[in-house]
């Protein structure tokens, strides 16, 4: 009777010392990314406090029940997502425009493009301490050229008035982020060929009809996958807030990411702090599922 049964052949050399190589990453990126990732889902469900780690047990939907019926949960719900739309429009429709400028070259183009990239070279909290400084009600500069060219008479609270705050840290995200679309972008117009605008010059094309039928959807690639990217970094970036306002006055400028670090640097619950996370988790998800399928990003321009 022939034996069919497939035998396991045992791994080679080269196959060993490929896997030896590869488990220290192996088992850093399970150490540090996959078990913290699956722990914190755990203790959603959890209650699970620094003030008594003696208690700590399984409560169901209690850390979520219990964040949905916060104002400031629901408050920082909406923060994030006037935080990250009106910065992602802002960012690249800015960093566009920067990019078009940037692509045909000019004298000093090199020390420009420095200026305009330099700022996503630095940290965010060192943003938002320049942003504090600069915003602040009583020595900021802003107040100060507000006043010297007559459109304010009195100083603004920029970052301690409810009514401006979230506006000023939504501004100085802005002014980070430019930089990431106007590379990006940048980037992709260089590669489009010149022979495109000439065919399109030689049917009468203008400048508009160049750049909503020729550099658009040339790039379109670029700016989905680009604008996907950034929709998730806003999202997860409490940086600048924590820095310029800590989420202040009053939970006025908390988005979901520094809720969720309030929760745990002040209030020590893990668990509802975790519940916080996995509400991010399964909005970003959606938004991903939800962009990827609408924009069609298998599909390129045809050209």
């Amino acid at each position: 009777m022939k034996n069919t049964a497939k035998i396991k052949k045992p791994l080679s050399g080269q196959s060993k010392f490929i896997f030896f190589c590869l488990l220290p990453a192996i088992v850093l990126v399970g150490m540090f990314t996959f078990y913290p990732f699956f722990r914190g889902i755990g203790m959603a469900f959890q209650k699970y406090t620094l003030f008594d780690l003696t208690d700590i047990h399984f409560i169901g939907l209690e850390n979520f029940r219990t964040i949905f019926a916060q104002p400031q949960f629901l408050q920082a719900l909406s923060n994030s997502f006037y935080w990250v739309f009106i910065s992602l429009i802002c960012q690249f429709v800015i960093g566009f425009i920067l990019a078009l400028l940037l692509k045909k070259p000019f004298k000093g183009r090199g020390i420009y493009q420095g200026f305009v990239f330099y700022s996503w070279a630095m940290s965010g909290f060192l943003i938002g301490i320049i942003w504090r400084w600069m915003l602040n009600g009583q020595i900021g500069v802003m107040n100060d050229l507000l006043l010297k060219v007559g459109l304010i008479e009195e100083r603004i609270g920029f970052l301690s008035d409810p009514k401006w705050s979230l506006a000023s840290v939504i501004v100085a995200n802005i002014w980070y982020g430019i930089a990431f679309f106007a590379i990006m972008l940048l980037a992709a117009l260089q590669s489009i060929p010149d022979d495109l605008y000439e065919s399109a010059g030689i049917d009468g094309a203008n400048w508009l009809h160049k750049l909503f039928y020729v550099t658009i959807p040339y790039i379109m690639p670029t700016i989905i996958a680009s604008t996907l990217l950034r929709v998730i970094w806003i999202f997860n970036f409490p940086d600048i807030i924590y820095a310029m306002t800590n989420g202040g006055p009053a939970g006025s400028t908390h988005i979901l990411a520094t809720y969720m670090m309030d929760k745990i640097m002040f209030g020590g619950d893990y668990g509802q702090a975790a519940a916080a996370g996995v509400i991010m988790i399964i909005l970003l998800a959606m938004y991903t599922i939800f962009y990827l399928t609408a924009t069609k990003s298998g599909k390129g321009a045809d050209f």
